[in-house]
């Protein structure tokens, strides 16, 4: 389940937003952000950069649902949807958060772990190739996973995992194609040139300028 009792404090932000009022609340030690869902109007606020980071570094990540205090408002569940950070540093500029309704579904991806070495690859020469790395579900937020284990140490050599064969519970529906590839173990391909073999082109090339050399001492006989 994707959730935390830590909760994030925001202040709702006052006067015209450009980007010289951006650069003073960073110089405080903030970050501006915006919270909006739950059929209530969007508000601009400003939140603690160091909260924020320890949510999107959680194992839930950015699928951490949290308590969002607003400041003079009425409180209630969020989630991160989005965020900027600065190209070079990384440091948080700016975040979106979604308020959460617990008694509505939602969709959201997870993350997909692959579980042990498989067959195929360790007795059969095989590679493991990993297709999708998340996958899009729908379920109630305290349903969440954090992340999907898939064990695929039982996997043969051309074995496939598909989205149907992930782990599947009352609480959370798959979203997509079932039989959309998951992982699978293929064979190493090597590319292979046959010994001796070589192109027409070289081979027409290399015979006409031998016929002309021999042309040549013809053509001078009769000259003579």
């Amino acid at each position: 389940m994707a959730t935390t009792p830590q909760a994030i404090v925001a202040t709702p932000r006052e006067g015209t937003f450009n980007k010289g009022f951006a650069r003073r609340v960073r110089m405080s030690g903030l970050i501006p952000a915006v919270v909006y869902g739950a059929g209530l109007p969007p508000v601009a606020v400003t939140v603690d950069p160091r909260a924020v980071t320890k949510i999107l570094h959680s194992e839930s990540g950015h699928n951490t649902i949290f308590d969002l205090d607003i400041t003079g408002q009425t409180g209630g569940k969020a989630m991160i949807v989005d965020w900027q950070n600065e190209p070079i540093k990384g440091k948080l500029l700016h975040i979106d958060m979604k308020r959460i309704a617990m008694d509505k579904m939602m969709r959201v991806s997870v993350p997909v772990q692959l579980i042990g070495t498989p067959i195929g690859v360790r007795t059969q020469g095989g590679i493991l190739d990993q297709v999708l790395r998340e996958v899009e579900l729908e379920c109630l937020p305290n349903d969440i996973p954090s992340h999907l284990d898939v064990d695929v140490s039982e996997l043969a050599l051309h074995g496939v995992i598909h989205l149907s064969d992930l782990p599947h519970s009352g609480s959370i529906k798959y979203l997509g194609d079932e039989k959309a590839v998951v992982a699978h173990v293929t064979a190493i391909k090597e590319e292979e040139t046959p010994v001796g073999a070589t192109t027409a082109e070289p081979e027409v090339a290399k015979k006409g300028k031998t016929d002309a050399a021999a042309a040549a001492p013809a053509a001078d006989a009769k000259k003579k």
